[in-house]
């Protein structure tokens, strides 16, 4: 499984309105009263002690725009079945006040994961002008990860991380599959009683407390990539206390974690074949990787190649064939990763070539491992840093934790031999590195997903979406009831909204401060970044 956590800030471009709106929420239901879902008291009463975040409460400073977000805590049950046992977890939240200093509503936002930490996740919305003057934005570290109450795997996750999944003998693939084995075990061990309790269903209910503790009848949601999932889930679960939701960049939530991960190895695949390869061929006098999108990917086949013979170490650090596809699958997220992940490339090969001078080897030494260590460059408001091995941990165990998990080592083995046979290597290779075919707890069962009863929510999706591909997100749109749909052409980024795309803005925030629920429509992406000295 690849994670969903990362995406980048891009340049506003102006986009355009093609669609009208039809009416929102008509008929609202009879008021009730705040705490209808039978919190307990002692939860229920509970007051956020708002302050501005100290250093150590944030993983990353807050960046200009962001210096006065707010950080508070709460305690929860640690099992919403079980609150009479008073065993509880610490969850930390912050949040942006509203600019005109009073807020109406309150927006909670979540970046994705599933598990990342988004205590720091405001951020991202600290330009957004319409959004911020009357609503406040709320972040949240999740049960498991961040400042919260944290889970581990012990630092298993990792183990065999060098290994080619390519490397198809069955000696070199059952090594993969004992060290993922290990990890799995490892985090089930190392969670303790807490693990199996790190679910959707247990997080929604933390999520119903906080809307309760900030004395709102609803909440908005700004949910990105697996956020999409747990906001679905939250306005299913509590459809009266669901205010107008978007879904950017969406799971197919309707159906298991195992089939929503399963259309992956497709969406990285054209994002690297159709988006960026041909981007770098088309920039071949500067970088000299292949003067078309084929060219350019046989290069990197064999840099690839030189790598799985002499792996690159530098001072300590790695760069093996693996380390390089998962680094390239890191940078698709968004465009404004194309050119440092086009410079990489073209260091990486200098390292790899016999014919380099020893001065060309240094300084592509250098910039390679300025790169493996600060891994995405600019500004990262949907980068999720973690205390520990606490997301990677929440990461594994979520999905696993939850709904069907079907297979076995040898069936995954088969999937991903077929995955390589339609062209799709780059995370079709690995795709049997699958922590659930380990997983010893039951797994709790996913309630029905069909939007009956729940108001609009808004789903924006680009086409080209490598970590939650597009056909996922139409399956969704589809099965659930009322649901709307925004579809981005011409564009592949993960995170759209408060992204640099004015249009959709324009539709999201009609749709999230004026209650206007757009058509299903198509609104144009943001074009691909052209490199200095091109």
């Amino acid at each position: 499984m690849t994670k969903l956590r990362y995406a980048v800030v891009i340049p506003a471009v102006a986009g355009t309105l093609l669609a009208g709106f039809t009416p929102a929420f008509a008929g609202e239901e009879a008021k009730q009263p705040l705490n209808s879902t039978n919190i307990p008291a002692q939860y229920a009463n509970q007051k956020l002690a708002w302050h501005k975040c100290t250093s150590s409460e944030l993983p990353t400073p807050p960046p200009p725009g962001a210096e006065d977000i707010e950080c508070a805590t709460y305690q929860t049950p640690r099992n919403w079945y079980r609150a009479d046992d008073k065993i509880d977890l610490t969850i930390a939240v912050s949040r942006l006040k509203a600019t005109s200093g009073k807020a109406t509503d309150s927006v909670v936002t979540n970046p994705g994961g599933p598990g990342a930490p988004g205590r720091n996740f405001p951020a991202r919305f600290r330009n957004q002008a319409k959004l911020r003057a009357n609503q406040e934005i709320v972040g949240m570290d999740p049960r498991g990860t961040g400042k919260s109450t944290n889970i581990t795997c012990g630092g298993a996750i990792g183990t065999g991380s060098d290994l080619d999944p390519r490397d198809r003998r069955r000696e070199n693939l059952n090594l993969i599959l004992d060290a993922t084995r290990y990890a799995a075990h490892s985090c089930q061990v190392k969670s303790g009683e807490l693990g199996p309790l790190i679910n959707t269903d247990q997080t929604v209910r933390d999520i119903d407390l906080l809307r309760v503790l900030l004395g709102r009848d609803k909440i908005n949601w700004a949910g990105y990539s697996a956020g999409t999932w747990l906001g679905a889930h939250y306005a299913q679960q509590f459809p009266a206390r669901t205010g107008r939701f978007l879904l950017d960049s969406s799971t197919e939530f309707t159906t298991t974690w195992q089939k929503s991960f399963d259309w992956q190895p497709l969406g990285f695949e054209r994002r690297w074949r159709q988006d960026f390869l041909p981007w770098l061929g088309k920039y071949d006098k500067l970088y000299h990787f292949g003067a078309s999108g084929e060219e350019a990917r046989q290069t990197y086949e064999q840099v690839r190649y030189a790598l799985t013979q002499h792996p690159v170490t530098l001072d300590g650090t790695t760069v093996s064939a693996n380390a390089l596809d998962s680094f390239i699958a890191s940078q698709l997220y968004n465009k404004r990763n194309f050119i440092p992940l086009a410079q990489y490339l073209v260091n990486v090969r200098t390292l790899t070539q016999g014919g380099a001078s020893q001065q060309q080897k240094a300084e592509a030494a250098k910039q390679v491992k300025a790169k493996v260590n600060d891994k995405v460059t600019g500004p990262q408001p949907l980068m999720v840093p973690s205390d520990g091995d606490a997301y990677d941990a929440s990461f594994w165990t979520i999905p696993c934790n939850e709904g069907p998990w079907t297979g076995s080592p040898n069936s995954a083995i088969r999937q991903s031999q077929k995955l390589i046979d339609e062209q799709k290597p780059l995370l079709g290779a690995g795709w049997f590195i699958q922590p659930c075919l380990f997983w010893n707890n039951p797994p709790a069962p996913l309630p029905p997903m069909t939007g009956k009863g729940v108001p609009p929510v808004l789903i924006v999706e680009s086409e080209h979406d490598p970590a939650t591909p597009i056909e996922g997100a139409q399956r969704a749109h589809k099965a659930f009831a009322n649901s709307r749909m925004i579809t981005v052409t011409g564009e592949g980024d993960h995170g759209i909204y408060a992204g640099g795309n004015a249009g959709v803005d324009k539709v999201v925030e009609d749709y999230l401060v004026d209650g206007k629920v757009p058509n299903d429509q198509k609104l144009p992406g943001v074009p691909l970044p052209v490199p200095a000295g091109a």
